[in-house]
């Protein structure tokens, strides 16, 4: 190789490095539960000043609370970016009782009206629960009868409905979440990733390569399987940012491979002011393929 071609090389190999390392463009949110108890105002104005960039709000069915959030987060200069829909779990769109159905599919519309009213692009929805009672095939099914319901409403307001992952004994695959989100063929169907929740049965690089452009939003938080030795067994918990088993580098890699833009929200334990801003400074180093 000649010298010229050489240094050629050379250069493109440290751009690619470069590259590889580059801080993610993504917005850093903070789901409002992990913010200590006070008014909107004092919440929201924490928020911003630990280095937070968007809010993620539980639906509000209170329009007087709904407006108040709204204008505190104007005033701090914070954005509600999400809404996580509380009524998912309590009344489960696969349940076979057609009456649990109707408050779930109400507990959605109210969470759709609130993301409209705050501007926020997306509403989080656990589509399903499969248990002793409640088997999977009628879990897919049921659940997809429902969110066509709510398409013409999410459609109309210009919210996406965000399905997520967690631990529902549902959706137990990559191919199978994208299925799921690819047979309504709609924009305002896509899935509300969570990195921490996939580790007990996956891997999340893995997954964020396989839904590609369908991740609208993401969840940040971290797990461990550790050993217990006053059990003599293993011990599998979320704990803080960057102190599990999370591969970090590589959900860096696959988010940098399928052009991630949206925001990272972190859903961890609550607390002050100070673990706050350490919780902040992990998700710098997270974005920053530290």
């Amino acid at each position: 190789m000649i010298r010229r071609d050489f240094l050629t090389a050379s250069a493109a190999l440290a751009s690619a490095g470069n590259l590889a390392a580059a801080r993610l463009p993504i917005r850093k949110g903070v789901y409002v539960g992990m913010l200590p108890k006070g008014t909107w105002d004092e919440r929201f104005r924490l928020a911003r000043a630990v280095g937070f960039e968007d809010v993620e709000l539980a639906t509000t069915p209170d329009p007087k609370e709904a407006e108040a959030a709204k204008k505190a987060a104007d005033s701090a200069g914070i954005r509600i970016h999400s809404v996580m829909n509380q009524a998912h779990w309590q009344f489960p769109l696969s349940s076979p009782d057609p009456a649990v159905v109707a408050k779930s599919i109400q507990g959605m519309e109210t969470s759709l009206q609130n993301a409209k009213l705050w501007g926020a692009g997306t509403v989080l929805l656990v589509p399903a629960v499969v248990n002793k009672d409640i088997g999977y095939k009628d879990a897919w099914d049921r659940s997809i009868q429902a969110v066509r319901k709510l398409l013409p409403l999410a459609e109309k307001l210009k919210v996406v409905i965000g399905i997520e992952n967690v631990w529902n004994k549902f959706l137990l695959s990559p191919l199978e979440f994208a299925q799921y989100v690819d047979q309504f063929k709609s924009p305002y169907v896509k899935a509300y990733f969570d990195v921490g929740n996939i580790l007990l049965y996956g891997f999340p690089q893995d997954w964020i390569r396989t839904l590609g452009k369908r991740i609208v939003k993401l969840h940040f938080k971290d797990f461990s399987f550790r050993r217990d030795p006053s059990i003599k067994k293993s011990v599998a918990d979320f704990c803080a940012l960057r102190e599990g088993d999370l591969d970090w580098k590589a959900v860096h890699a696959a988010l940098t491979e399928i052009g991630y833009k949206g925001t990272a929200t972190v859903e961890l334990p609550g607390g002050d002011e100070a673990y706050l801003r350490e919780v902040s400074r992990r998700v710098d180093l997270i974005l920053e393929g530290a």
